[in-house]
């Protein structure tokens, strides 16, 4: 099924399948898995555990990853322990039944209208096509005890429901005296059950019958009318006279909703909320199913959050086989898991952090590679041919080839669309065929658009997947498997200077400062020379070396921030946020003058007056913050040039060893960035703000005005009614002024209002 523009398959993984003959003289294999549910909350309700039969054996890392994790519910959390079981043999007729017990009840729990019940004559054998092959079923209370069966066929069997076949239970005061809608039954058969009432349109789970109640007894919550009888009452809202008043009533709870339990910043219910009860004449009642207690039903409203989140594991698990063979390193499921879950998931894993890491080493790789082998083309160059490779126009291509955007998971869960297993009016799947080593297939349950972003940042968050576990050579690895060609070979690297590099630069002083002995000089000039320096004796300049080192230094200060932090209670979006903060032009700029390399570069007099101006700006001012945005000051792009271009020098002359890199530049980059001192930018707080306030943001720039001497620019920032402008004598830093008096007049008028 090949992609039609931005349309791309939506992966099923074939361990929830059929796979087998479907002759009706066969008898089925299925895995059993034992879910056990644990409650931290106190409820009436206590949660059963349910068998999951599956016709596919687990691989331990799915059971490891799905065992301990907790679901957000109404009243706490929910945790799950998934466990192996002994396999079991079905005959078909055995598999319909349970198809037939799960569609029934899951339609219960997800439509809530009796139309949608299947019939007792629905066909629920295997069809000709493809589709879910999975049970999911309540376990016995003995499921522990070896000479039991794990499962409890008597809840299983409980559809379709007949009040003809009820009078062959064993109770002690068996009588078939109780009447409801559709039959007599004996008053066991009401305990547990599910029913549906007409006059209500509403399901309800039955706990035991209310003796001292019946249809002449006084309601127990009175309205604003007075004292009423429930015979009354039903004749008054409902039109109907109780034919049978004198029959003890029935207690019933309507069917639990069943929400999405994913969901990251879910909320909690009241923890002390009673389940809310109602009673009920049997009269009214539509024996749906019976024997089945309301714990089973909890717990099986939770089944289609659980379930999507063991697809998604296995959809990781599929695409973690069909990477093996481009790789060496067994990567963790989780971290495959993480990398194809879209933010739009809203679930507690998400690829941003691992999304900004790839792209980080991305852009490393690939700019190393053309340093290394396109050594006569200048810096523009070089850049165009990396945004060639790395524009996520590219990416989507890449990844399209490999059909890596099937596996993508990019929308939150709507249990109201999930698939329920054996549900034959929904369940056609088509067979899609990959090429890849130890898998030759995947399903294909629906076509998705996706936009060409989120396909690019999957691919980056793959790299980074590999690279959070410090395996850079895997991560080459799936980047050349991907279609681009990067590797960790050293190349000569050549420079044109006759010239003792000491009648240049100071050398020594220079290896002082950067605790660092370059083997070859002549790097160190080239790291310092601007374009503009007229001097004969040098051909080059910093640009190549500032284009490696940019990548570099990226690259070194984004796995400083994974290795910190991101593995604590941060959340996604953290690393891309700390990494804006630490690695940009103002804070490179900021470092430089503290080391004074300023000193030290090569250049013309344009130049040099535009760094002496930015040395103006900040002589009577604090350095000790890394953050250059806080000083409301202009600083030379020079001056964050040679830390970049200082970084790939010394890359180049260690030998590629980023590690010697980081060492080096580390101390003039101090104090570095922690979560407890990082602030934003005041652009990019201002833009975060309106956004999520819906302020609408505009900015104006007015023609430039001399004062003293200087060409300063005007810009106007308006937001939510308020307008704030300032000069500068550089767009940049008059824009982040302007924003940055916005923000605080905002941030004054949201705390007051």
């Amino acid at each position: 099924m090949k992609e039609s523009g931005n349309e791309h398959p939506c992966y099923v993984p074939p361990e929830l399948v059929n796979c087998s003959s479907k002759a009706y003289d066969v008898t089925y294999q299925y895995y059993c898995y034992l879910m056990e549910l644990n409650q931290d909350y106190k409820y009436e309700v206590c949660v059963r555990d349910i068998v999951l039969a599956i016709r596919s054996e687990l691989d331990p890392q799915i059971i490891e990853a799905l065992s301990g994790t907790s679901f957000v519910v109404e009243r706490g959390k929910l945790s799950l322990n998934l466990s192996p079981a002994k396999r079991i043999q079905l005959s078909p007729e055995e598999v319909e039944q349970c198809r037939r017990f799960q569609t029934t009840l899951f339609r219960i729990l997800l439509n809530r209208d009796e139309n949608e019940l299947p019939s007792a004559s629905d066909n629920f054998s295997f069809g000709d096509n493809p589709e879910f092959d999975y049970l999911l079923l309540p376990a016995t209370v003995e499921h522990q005890s070896p000479s039991n069966s794990i499962i409890d066929w008597k809840s299983v069997k409980s559809f379709p429901f007949s009040s003809a076949s009820t009078c062959d239970c064993n109770c002690k005061d068996h009588a078939c005296d109780v009447r409801i809608k559709n039959g007599s039954v004996c008053s066991c058969k009401l305990e547990n059950c599910v029913v549906y009432t007409s006059h209500s349109k509403s399901f309800y789970t039955m706990t035991p019958i209310i003796w001292d109640l019946n249809g002449n007894s006084t309601l127990r919550h009175l309205g604003r009318h007075g004292t009423a009888t429930y015979k009354e009452h039903f004749k008054n809202k409902h039109g109907i006279d109780l034919r049978f008043p004198e029959q003890s009533l029935l207690r019933g709870r309507k069917v639990f909703e069943v929400g999405n339990y994913l969901l990251k910043d879910r909320k909690n219910k009241n923890k002390g909320e009673k389940m809310g009860s109602e009673e009920l004449p049997p009269e009214l009642c539509s024996v749906i199913m019976s024997p089945i207690s309301i714990g089973t039903v909890y717990s099986f409203s939770f089944m289609p959050s659980i379930m999507h989140w063991l697809e998604g594991l296995l959809v990781a698990f599929n695409l973690k086989m069909f990477l093996d063979h481009c790789t060496k390193n067994d990567i963790p499921i989780i971290k495959v898991f993480e990398a194809i879950t879209a933010k739009g998931c809203q679930e507690a894993y998400n690829y941003e952090n691992l999304e900004t890491l790839g792209d980080s080493f991305l852009k490393y790789a690939v700019s190393q590679q053309l340093f290394k082998t396109r050594q006569n083309d200048r810096e523009g160059t070089l850049s165009k041919l990396k945004e060639d490779v790395i524009s996520n126009v590219a990416l989507r291509k890449f990844a399209s080839d490999k059909n890596l955007p099937g596996f993508i998971r990019m929308e939150a869960f709507d249990p109201k669309k999930w698939i329920i297993p054996g549900d034959k009016s929904k369940s056609l799947l088509l067979e899609e065929r990959l090429v890849c080593s130890g898998r030759t297939s995947m399903y294909v349950g629906k076509k998705r658009k996706i936009e060409l972003k989120k396909v690019a940042d999957v691919v980056e968050a793959l790299i980074g997947a590999f690279i959070s576990t410090e395996d850079e050579e895997s991560a080459l690895s799936f980047i050349n498997w991907i279609g681009i060609e990067v590797d960790t070979n050293i190349m000569p690297y050549e420079r044109h200077l006759s010239i003792d590099p000491e009648n240049l630069v100071k050398v020594k002083d220079l290896e002082s400062v950067l605790n660092y002995k370059f083997k070859d000089p002549y790097l160190l000039v080239e790291a310092l020379t601007h374009g503009s320096y007229k001097g004969p004796e040098i051909r080059t300049c910093y640009e190549r070396l500032e284009f490696l080192g940019d990548a570099v230094l990226d690259n070194l200060i984004t796995m400083h921030l994974y290795g910190e932090y991101v593995n604590e209670k941060f959340s996604p979006g953290f690393l891309t946020n700390m990494r804006s903060i630490s690695a940009n032009n103002e804070c490179y700029a900021l470092s430089a003058i503290k080391a004074k390399l300023h000193e030290h570069i090569l250049c013309d007099p344009v130049v040099a007056k535009n760094m002496e101006k930015t040395m103006k700006g900040v002589e009577n001012l604090s350095l000790d913050s890394t953050f250059g945005w806080e000083l409301e000051t202009y600083f030379c792009p020079v001056l964050a040039d040679v830390i970049e271009s200082i970084a790939g020098a010394i890359f180049v002359d260690s030998g590629y060893k980023k590690e010697i890199v980081f060492k080096s530049i580390r101390p003039l980059l101090e104090p570095l960035v922690t979560p407890e001192t990082a602030k934003r930018h005041p652009i990019s707080e201002l833009q975060e703000l309106c956004q999520k306030n819906q302020y609408k943001l505009t900015e104006h720039e007015h023609p430039p005005v001399r004062e003293n001497d200087e060409i300063l620019f005007i810009i106007e920032v308006k937001a939510n009614r308020i307008t704030r402008t300032a000069k500068a004598s550089n767009k940049d830093t008059a824009r982040k002024m302007a924003s940055k008096e916005l923000l605080k007049e905002l941030q004054i008028c949201k705390s007051v209002g």
